[in-house]
């Protein structure tokens, strides 16, 4: 049995002095990697059943562990599998993400398929930005020679094969507001579009049924629970690209029924890292960020298919702006969650730093009475939430690993909540008062944030031009609604 040890470590000199690691947790991770050579991705097998594709994958961590993900597809009744294999094989790959970083071997074997040099390429960058925020609080130096390489058994050519599709666009939705206000912006167009949700939340299926959608498509995912033993007994864990895994489900998806977008609602925001370790960025949001986005939509064009488009349609807004149009969305304001610790039983946990950031940003826009009612009372009462706020607005150097705004937009938004407090005189809480003079602010900073942060639009997007324009609309009545608030 592996032990871990929390980061940082206290037990760095030891190490450094009897077996030459910096930390226990570089020699635990050294023994694991010497246990567990390599990581092989062996097979994947298919079958069709109606309107389900199950899609089984197995990996073999060597030198005797194997493991099993499967996935529940809808596809329609009849369906062309030699055109998804492609898809579903490179999904695998996204897939043995989760078992690779149990003991982080030095290779991943491929013999599920054919990989171009390309491919592995677009594939090792994701196993090392990907998982910078695992590396990091593992202690894990990812930086060194010959850490990770990936060989495939096959060799093989880009061949992208065209599909026919239709003009539909398949939204992904999770349940909280960005996916929410994305999808009500495209139900109130003229275009059509289709619900995708992945093992779905409570508070996904209520947002689609709010809007008066049909039902959504589903996807299931299950994991090997020996995974999560093998956690229990100390081998590796930590975070995951997951919305790269949700890429690839999209695109499979959207071959499989032939439609013609694939559209997230990952924000500016996300493009900002949250640490520098071993000389990289680490970004909890890597998978959501643009540059991701553009490697992922390169990748798609050159090595699947350029009949499908993928893209945010978010992306020309960061997360002030968001909880600004999303504040006006009364009918979903109740129903959605943010919080990703409390997502099964679809509560706010409030001790969270998502939740600190998804009430920070939403209270300068929502009544006080409305925004007591969704969070069930008033967090900025709360010192764990206000102790987040601290870390949120760059008094504490690294941002908190979640999917959470800059330093920029929680200073506005701090400074719009003492406001709203005061303009509808009601006490601020001291909690915040503290933190304005601990960053140092003062009221006249709101202007200057406001026009860096709530006045400026990005142009650095994948968005259609129709899309834009929509997306544009959308902001512009938001500013002239909040005008009349």
């Amino acid at each position: 049995m592996w032990k871990s040890y929390p980061h940082p470590t206290k037990h760095g000199e030891f190490c450094q002095e009897r077996c030459g690691f910096d930390t226990i947790e570089e020699m635990m991770v050294e023994k694991l990697r010497e246990r567990h050579p390599r990581l092989v991705y062996t097979s994947y097998k298919m079958a069709q059943t109606g309107n389900e594709l199950v899609v089984v994958y197995t990996y073999l961590l060597e030198p005797d562990s194997t493991f099993e993900s499967t996935y529940r597809f809808p596809c329609p009744s009849k369906i062309e599998l030699s055109l998804v294999e492609p898809f579903l094989f490179q999904l695998g790959m996204v897939e043995a993400i989760s078992y690779w970083k149990l003991a982080c071997p030095q290779e991943l074997l491929v013999q599920a398929g054919a990989l171009t040099t390309t491919d592995i390429s677009f594939f090792k960058s994701l196993f090392l930005h990907g998982l910078g925020e695992f590396y990091y609080v593992n202690t894990i130096d990812f930086t060194i020679d010959n850490f990770f390489a990936i060989r495939s058994t096959k060799s093989g050519e880009n061949s992208p094969v065209e599909i026919s599709t239709k003009a539909i666009d398949l939204v992904l939705v999770g349940g909280g507001k960005d996916s929410a206000l994305l999808l009500s912006l495209l139900t109130k167009s003229h275009r059509s579009i289709k619900p995708l949700v992945i093992n779905p939340s409570l508070a996904a299926e209520k947002t689609i049924q709010a809007l008066g959608l049909d039902s959504p498509l589903v996807v299931t995912r299950t994991i090997d629970p020996k995974l999560i033993k093998l956690n229990g007994q100390g081998y590796l864990n930590g975070h995951t690209p997951f919305s790269a895994l949700l890429s690839f489900v999209g695109v499979t998806v959207a071959a499989l029924f032939g439609y013609e977008n694939v559209i997230v609602a990952n924000e500016q925001s996300a493009n900002e890292g949250n640490v520098v370790y071993k000389g990289v960025e680490v970004n909890h949001q890597y998978s959501k960020s643009l540059r991701y986005e553009n490697l992922f939509r390169e990748h798609l064009q050159e090595t699947l298919t350029p009949s499908i488009a993928y893209f945010s349609a978010m992306r020309a807004f960061n997360d002030v702006q968001i909880a600004k149009m999303f504040s006006f969305e009364t009918a979903l304001l109740p129903i959605f969650r943010s919080c990703n610790r409390s997502r099964t039983i679809n509560e706010w946990c409030g001790e969270c730093a998502k939740c600190a950031f998804t009430y920070l940003t939403l209270f300068p826009f929502v009544p006080y009475e409305k925004i007591i009612t969704i969070f069930g009372r008033d967090y900025f009462s709360n010192p764990l939430i206000l102790g987040f706020i601290r870390e949120l607005v760059g008094i504490i150097p690294v941002k908190p690993f979640e999917c959470v705004g800059t330093s920029d937009e929680a200073k506005l938004a701090l400074l719009l909540s003492i406001g709203s407090y005061k303009r509808f005189g009601r006490e601020v809480p001291e909690g915040l008062l503290l933190i304005k003079t601990e960053v140092c602010l003062v009221e006249q900073d709101v202007g200057e944030l406001s026009t860096r942060v709530l006045d400026h639009i990005y142009d650095n997007h994948n968005l259609p031009d129709e899309h834009a324009t929509l997306m544009m609309a959308a902001w512009k009545r938001s500013q002239r609604r909040h005008k009349k608030v």
